[in-house]
């Protein structure tokens, strides 16, 4: 019996892109799926508690839940905008907000200015302000921000602007443990917020910035500034929204 040899044959060439599954672009797509839908899930759950808050009045907030740890927080009753002192209401946007009834939750030409200026200062809005006191937490941090960023979009779109007052001065502070303007009207000045004057609205709205260590015994440049500005906002159509 003959030697019977196998013909030699070369190996068949492998495609260039066969081999063991490259691990990467499927580890970033996958993180890019979660990351989108946990993006999602947190705007779903903000636009529904905006939705809930836009006809049940906030109960508590993270503010008022870490303000508790360091002083006793006084008795709190929530107060419809209609019982509120109309200059009450103007001397707030007048300190906070000048172009309340301007623009859709942010300010954009107050915010040019700032960035023109370099200043170190803020332009947040009342519909910002907001949006911190009744769901977020005071601590600065880029979270919060991001958070204060998406909320007050969905505020201005499913609140009116009586409303975004209307939480606001009841769940803004006045003082230590003092939270809401009926607190604020009567610790301060042993009234209801329907009959605060013009100085006294002012005065209120003066502490706002730092409720913690301003009080409303005396008139201040700041308290007078904001009584003019109460009633330059009234003649030129600025509190036209909220009136």
């Amino acid at each position: 019996m003959g030697d019977a040899r196998m013909p030699f044959r070369r190996p068949i060439p492998l495609p260039p892109d066969s081999g063991p599954p490259r691990r990467g672009p499927r580890l970033r797509a996958r993180i890019w799926f979660w990351l989108r839908f946990t993006l999602l899930r947190m705007a779903l759950v903000m636009a529904g508690s905006v939705a809930i808050y836009a006809v049940i009045n906030p109960p508590m907030t993270w503010t008022m839940v870490a303000a508790a740890r360091q002083h006793d927080l006084l008795d709190r009753q929530w107060v419809p905008l209609k019982d509120i002192a109309p200059v009450m209401r103007r001397s707030v946007v007048a300190a906070e907000d000048a172009n309340f009834c301007l623009h859709w939750g942010f300010d954009m030409a107050e915010i040019r200015k700032v960035v023109a200026s370099g200043s170190s200062r803020g332009a947040s809005t009342l519909t910002q302000q907001t949006a911190k006191n009744a769901f977020l937490w005071q601590t600065r941090s880029w979270a919060r921000k991001a958070a204060e960023t998406a909320l007050t979009p969905m505020i201005e779109a499913l609140w009116s602007k009586r409303r975004i007052l209307e939480v606001y001065l009841n769940v803004a502070e006045f003082g230590p443990g003092i939270f809401g303007i009926h607190a604020a009207a009567r610790e301060h000045f042993a009234t209801t917020p329907d009959r605060l004057t013009p100085v006294q609205a002012a005065r209120l709205a003066a502490v706002l910035p730092s409720p913690l260590t301003r009080g409303t015994g005396a008139a201040s440049r700041r308290s007078r500034s904001i009584a003019d500005g109460a009633a330059t906002i009234a003649r030129d159509g600025r509190a036209d929204c909220f009136e």
